[in-house]
């Protein structure tokens, strides 16, 4: 079982960047979910969705994190409206698109 934690990340500099590991644990209980669309996701789902955007302050995290759902999403057979809908499920804006074809540098 992975257990979601908000990491202390160091300030300033790249090194504080999340990283896709982060992204990754914050957002595998939405498999299911992702992958099937049925129902609302479970609730350690939106528990990563709250810690992925905890963890996104900066413009250069939330491009990063955007990266890694880009290619998060590229490995599930993830629908598309069940992505879109996620943030607006667990009921937080999370400002970065699940998607596959979302451009990340815009």
């Amino acid at each position: 079982m992975i257990q979601l934690a908000i990491a202390g990340r160091p300030a300033g500099g790249n090194e504080g960047i999340i990283s896709c590991g982060q992204v990754d644990s914050y957002l595998i209980p939405c498999v299911p979910y992702l992958t099937t669309g049925a129902g609302d996701p479970a609730p350690k789902c939106c528990d990563g969705v709250r810690s992925l955007k905890a963890n996104t302050a900066t413009a250069d995290d939330r491009r990063a994190a955007c990266g890694c759902v880009k290619a998060a999403a590229g490995r599930y057979p993830v629908k598309d409206d069940a992505a879109s809908s996620l943030p607006t499920k667990c009921g937080v804006d999370i400002g970065i698109p699940i998607s596959k074809a979302i451009d990340c540098q815009t």
